[in-house]
């Protein structure tokens, strides 16, 4: 009999540390362990009526709609199966989702937990490789699972530890704080994997240890998990990148600094030219803005600066470059990216998604696309996390607050 659970209700999957190793040795060897059932989600729960009225007040341009596409809990980070059957959604607590339209609607018929053998620890970042290659980054942990568009009907699937548990960063550097990780294959066909470091301003004594690991930067690996690398410097804590569709280049959100005031520093949308290139943390909070911190230290570093900011502490998460041919012309290789919302403002702000245009020179300016999570009161309706595209240039927004993915159409 399918368990089914109410969105809303908690979901963590209970399983020790011996048992989840134990089932990893067992499925590294095609072996069964013993895990029978998968957890549901109910999709006709209450939960979707009240969450498809808040839809009803969200604003779009002229010819944008956007519907309830899927009931799924904690839904973060994104990464849909090269063939579109299913969609995969990470979480920062314990939970992978499976997400399928079955019946082919464009709505969402049936969501379940995947890999329910395995034991996840905050498995926010997922990716597909154009072969067919899923990857999850957790915590301190990436694994692969091949074919898992079509293996995660299983309880048990193919497992593989590309970074093994325990050596994405330093075991002592674990944290509580800034461990959403993302994931991404770039062009060169290699994972890019943010680390965020877990500090509000990264101290000096750690500064080496993090330029050394990548804790506060952004690393490259092939997918293997070999030649490792330190790709990107000077980051905060980012949750979202993506790589341009023509240029080939890296671009990623920022969230930075808290404490310093509603209105400072700017958060960020950075723009990777080449390997090794350093954006300022911690000397600098957030686009030209020192920190009270290193205030006044020279700056030992060349820094590049945001391509375009957005307003303070309105933590820019995932982002997406769009590609897809449902929109107008306008929006090709457009950004659209997701605020969570803001908690270290007296005047919330957020809770919305952004879209930014880049010109030919690779001037880039941001502003609303969708917007209306937020009330009159300052309260949260919902809180957007990612932005994912679906192959009919449709685009997926997750929120984890309200406990659901959003499918965003255009028709003339």
């Amino acid at each position: 009999m399918k368990q089914l659970v109410n969105v809303l209700a908690a979901c963590a999957f209970v399983a020790g540390p011996a048992l989840a190793e134990t089932n990893l040795e067992k499925l590294g060897a095609f072996k069964l362990t013993g895990t029978k059932d998968h957890t549901y989600v109910d999709q006709s729960a209450e939960a979707g009526a009240s969450i498809r009225s808040v839809l009803e007040g969200i604003t779009l341009p002229e010819g944008f709609k956007i519907e309830l596409y899927a009931l799924v809990p904690d839904a973060r980070h994104m990464a849909m199966a090269p063939q579109g059957t299913v969609l995969f959604v990470g979480t920062k607590k314990s939970k992978v989702w499976a997400v399928m339209d079955r019946n082919r609607d464009r709505v969402a018929d049936e969501v379940k937990d995947f890999a329910p053998s395995l034991q996840f620890d905050v498995p926010n970042g997922v990716t597909f490789s154009k072969d067919g290659f899923l990857f999850i980054a957790e915590r301190n942990r990436v694994m692969m699972y091949p074919a898992a568009e079509f293996f995660h009907e299983s309880p048990d699937v193919v497992a593989v530890p590309i970074v093994p548990q325990g050596t994405l960063i330093p075991v002592e550097e674990e944290s509580y704080n800034h461990t959403a990780r993302v994931i991404k294959i770039g062009p060169d066909d290699k994972l890019y994997i943010s680390l965020g470091q877990p500090f509000n301003v990264a101290p000096e004594e750690k500064l080496d240890l993090y330029n050394k690991t990548g804790i506060g930067g952004i690393i490259r690996m092939n997918r293997d998990g070999s030649d490792r690398e330190v790709y990107t410097y000077g980051v905060r804590n980012s949750v979202g990148h993506d790589f341009h569709p023509e240029t080939g280049e890296l671009w990623w959100t920022d969230n930075q600094v808290d404490g310093m005031g509603d209105d400072i520093p700017p958060g960020e949308i950075n723009r990777q030219t080449e390997k090794g290139q350093h954006f300022g943390h911690p000397w600098f909070g957030g686009g030209t803005v020192r920190t009270n911190e290193y205030a006044g230290q020279e700056v030992p570093v060349d820094v590049v600066h945001p391509v375009s900011e957005t307003v303070a502490h309105a933590a820019d998460l995932g982002m997406t470059f769009y590609s897809g041919k449902m929109f107008p012309s306008k929006y090709k290789n457009a950004i659209f990216s997701a605020q969570h919302g803001s908690w270290n403002r007296t005047v919330p702000v957020g809770a919305r998604v952004m879209v930014t245009f880049i010109d030919d020179e690779g001037n880039a300016t941001t502003q609303p696309f969708a917007e209306g999570w937020m009330d009159e009161n300052g309260e949260y309706d919902g809180r957007p996390v990612d932005v994912a595209q679906m192959k009919d240039g449709s685009l997926l927004v997750s929120d984890d607050f309200a406990n659901a993915i959003y499918r965003i159409t255009y028709s003339e």
